[in-house]
């Protein structure tokens, strides 16, 4: 069994059993890939993936839980490179960092502008994609932080701690009746139509909740995942729009108002999630408490020691988040 054998599997099942595009992304031969597997399932005893011809057609069941073990240890393999990267070149390295269109445009730039003039020789990659994408790259180990404000939840492989509360404003043009109304009643936003994300994004949950706590269904007009297109489509009059408070820039946007909305929605929280038995490096470490300063080293090491989801929360909950 080779280490190299293992990574020709993995791949093959994350390029949706594609043996050529496989083999395209490692700048190989697709029949080089081929041999690899077959000569691993003959030692191995089982077939990883079922065949038709000579097309791969699934993952056996077999194959399930071998590609599991797979994934702990080339996941393993990477935390040792790290940790001699570690003494060998302390500030030199790469980290990848996979997150929502609104964290990227509003919640990262300073901490990443600061970040880069720290550390030159690290190399930063973004990743942008639904909260479930970023977090199933976060679990496969294809970046090394997860930042989303949904679905981080979903998966166990993933530590994950509370960055930052915050909550929603509604955006109207300057001339919009609710402008005149003194108190914003769930009841009053409910009368109007409604541009805001795309279900499973930023926080959006939390908005559906509202409505049905009330007994009310919002006319959810158009949805987007970018709080940039919400605001055009509201400036086109299409609705009012529903974004996180942070998307809201007074200079940029002060053709609309921004209408408190605090009080009609339970606030979110924006976590940072990484698998669990990365070994984290310096600059790692430090990038967390550039995004979340109450998340030190020490409280992400300590953190790291808690297995159970219920204990971490309970250790999370005696931290006062600060609000965005």
């Amino acid at each position: 069994m080779k280490l190299q054998q293992l990574r020709y599997v993995w791949e093959v099942a994350h390029h949706d059993l594609n043996v050529s595009a496989t083999a395209q992304s490692l700048f190989t031969s697709q029949p080089g890939i081929s041999k690899q597997i077959r000569l691993l399932e003959d030692e191995l005893g089982v077939e990883v993936f079922s065949r038709s011809g000579k097309h791969l057609t699934r993952i056996t069941p077999a194959g399930e839980r071998i590609l599991k073990i797979i994934g702990d240890v080339l996941h393993n393999v990477e935390s040792i490179k790290q940790l001699a990267a570690e003494y060998s070149a302390p500030d030199h390295g790469s980290l990848s960092i996979a997150t929502t269109h609104t964290q990227a445009r509003y919640a990262l730039p300073g901490v990443i502008e600061s970040f880069i003039q720290k550390y030159p020789n690290v190399s930063l990659h973004m990743h942008q994609g639904t909260p479930v994408q970023i977090s199933e790259m976060a679990a496969e180990g294809t970046v090394d932080f997860a930042i989303a404000t949904e679905a981080l939840e979903l998966f166990s492989d993933l530590l994950m701690m509370p960055c930052y509360r915050w909550n929603r404003c509604i955006l109207v043009p300057r001339d919009h009746p609710l402008t005149q109304v003194s108190q914003l009643t769930i009841e009053e936003v409910a009368k109007y139509p409604i541009v805001t994300y795309v279900f499973g994004f930023t926080g959006r949950s939390r908005l559906d909740e509202a409505f049905t706590d009330a007994g009310l269904a919002p006319k959810v007009v158009f949805t987007a995942t970018d709080a940039d297109v919400i605001k055009t489509y509201v400036r086109l009059g299409l609705g009012i729009g529903i974004v996180a408070h942070m998307a809201y820039e007074p200079e940029e946007d002060s053709d609309l108002v921004a209408l408190e909305a605090k009080h009609l929605f339970k606030p979110s929280v924006t976590s940072i999630g990484f698998r669990r038995g990365t070994y984290l490096r310096g600059f790692m470490y430090d990038f967390i408490a550039r995004f979340a300063p109450h998340l030190t080293r020490d409280v992400v090491e300590e953190a790291c020691l808690i297995t159970s989801r219920d204990a971490l929360e309970q250790y999370f909950a005696t931290m006062k988040l600060p609000d965005y």
